[in-house]
């Protein structure tokens, strides 16, 4: 890559600029509703299922008690990938700067630009979450009607596409209340919290907060809220890429996973015969799920 020269950044050799802009606020942090996050110190990260046993068969008198069979299930791995930036500036460019004070904040730019990657990266697994060429441990795409388990397929999406609404999202709540195990015992979950992208956040609102039948002249009290069936609320995600879909975290304990092998880094050297000066950032970390009870979504785009 070419060093950034006097010419690319003309305008900052004299003084008279009234301003020097392109700097915006951001939505930070929004990862981090979407997982649970952790830390690592190893190259990768593995998540072990051990399924539990089944249902108690009767026994009769004076037979022998029927033995289960443990055995390890799917292994869900979790690779850290690094993600780096840097630019160059020559030396004539540094130091004929008249607004050093206010452009060209090496380690500021390299923040931003890291902390927007990791806000998409960790949405992608959502956004990616009915596309077959993304797949789980388990060889099926993060939200799908037929997860395989001992017990059979299983579900963590609505079997037909539906847009958010009070009744739909009654409808994955009472799918999430009936879901199991491997071995098809009760899982007792919960929902969590609700994620929107930016179309849907005053539908949310509304759905979550109305203390009636959203949008209904029913004399009915809104089931969701009485019942407390969201106690983190609805959550925007800016990074969502389909403007229906939604997406419900539950209690699951290993659901969605975010891993930080290593925070962001930030360095700057110069080259000895182009006395150009370097500037690099580098981070490490990795995101997506174990538990495919973790999160339950709308079907797919309505």
């Amino acid at each position: 890559m070419a060093a950034t020269s006097t010419a690319a950044i003309a305008k900052l050799l004299a003084p008279g600029l009234n301003q020097i802009w392109g700097e915006y606020k951001e939505y930070q942090g929004e990862y981090r509703d979407l997982y649970d996050v952790q830390s690592s110190d190893k190259a990768y990260e593995e998540d072990q299922l051990i399924p539990g046993l089944g249902y108690a068969p009767v026994k009769p008198q004076g037979s022998p008690v029927t033995f289960d069979t443990l055995a390890q299930g799917l292994t869900s791995r979790y690779t850290h990938t690094a993600y780096a930036l840097g630019f160059i500036l020559t030396r004539e460019a540094l130091k004929d700067n008249q607004y050093k004070g206010k452009a060209l904040k090496a380690t500021k730019m390299l923040a931003r630009s890291h902390r927007q990657t990791k806000e998409t990266v960790a949405a992608n697994v959502y956004n990616r979450g009915h596309n077959s060429s993304y797949l789980g441990a388990d060889g099926v795409v993060l939200f799908s009607t037929a997860h395989p388990t001992i017990a059979g397929n299983q579900s963590n999406r609505l079997t037909t596409a539906a847009d958010l609404s009070e009744a739909s999202l009654e409808d994955l709540c009472v799918q999430i209340a009936n879901a199991t195990d491997e071995r098809g015992l009760k899982a007792a979950l919960k929902p969590r919290s609700l994620h929107i992208p930016t179309a849907e956040m005053f539908n949310a609102a509304r759905i979550l907060k109305s203390v009636g039948q959203n949008d209904s002249a029913n004399n009915a009290v809104n089931a969701l809220r009485s019942m407390g069936l969201f106690p983190e609320g609805a959550k925007v995600n800016h990074f969502f890429d389909d403007s229906d879909a939604f997406f419900v975290r539950t209690d699951a304990d290993q659901g969605m996973i975010f891993f930080q092998r290593e925070e962001p880094e930030f360095d700057q050297d110069n080259e000895f015969d182009t006395s150009n000066l370097k500037y690099k950032s580098y981070e490490r970390f990795s995101a997506g799920w174990t538990d495919f009870r973790g999160a339950f979504s709308n079907g797919g785009g309505a």
